[in-house]
């Protein structure tokens, strides 16, 4: 492989890397019907991509069509069936976010269509029913990524709120004002960071604040 395949190598995994986190984002949204709409769009924005890395026309109903043709049997369906919303969790179905789903789905179509582009593949010989059982198996181990790109974020957000919370309830009285902007900068970098939503950011913003006041 010479440097110029690696270097296109490496910009398509980051392309299918940014672009599952993305759709993990999108299975968030606590509405099921409007996560599809989310990620769909998300996965076709990455194959407009990777078209564009490949030097490949972008043909948009053929990738809408892909798309459904791959994922149509698998996440797709999940829409027409009873899906749980748990608040601070998202859409889950059997044990497994819509997130980890959407996020494994998303890598899978990834996978598929950098396989195709590299072998010389364009839209005009694309075979859903050929790359279907590559799609499946790269399904598997996307949604594996994707459980673990989960479990370390909450691990992160709780580990993070927990330390915030601690310094603010338990030492209270005893804060000096160098604590006080500590704290304040230490939330803006885990806001910034992704670490905290912006709504998770201005409640601990407001306990700080508060906190404040108090001593």
């Amino acid at each position: 492989m010479s440097k110029n395949d690696d270097g296109r190598n490496a910009h398509a995994n980051s392309i299918i890397k940014n672009h599952m986190i993305w759709s993990m984002g999108a299975g968030f949204i606590p509405v099921p019907i409007a996560d599809f709409f989310a990620v769909g769009a998300i996965q076709l924005d990455m194959i407009r991509q990777l078209c564009k890395v490949y030097d490949i026309d972008f043909k948009e109903t053929e990738g809408k069509a892909i798309i459904t043709a791959l994922t149509g049997s698998g996440l797709a369906r999940l829409g027409a069936r009873a899906i749980k919303i748990i608040p601070g969790v998202g859409s889950v179905l059997g044990g497994v976010t819509l997130a980890v789903l959407s996020g494994g789905s998303t890598y899978a179509l990834g996978e598929v269509f950098k396989k195709h582009f590299d072998t010389g593949g364009t839209f005009l010989d694309f075979d859903p029913s050929r790359l279907k059982k590559y799609y499946d198996e790269k399904f598997e181990k996307g949604k594996q990524m994707a459980k673990d790109l989960e479990k370390k974020e909450r691990e992160k957000r709780s580990e993070a709120e927990s330390v915030v919370d601690d310094a603010i309830i338990t030492e209270p009285t005893s804060a000096k004002p160098k604590d006080f902007v500590a704290q304040l900068e230490s939330i803006t970098k885990m806001k910034n960071e992704g670490a905290l939503t912006e709504e998770e950011f201005n409640i601990l913003k407001k306990k700080i604040l508060d906190a404040q006041k108090d001593t």
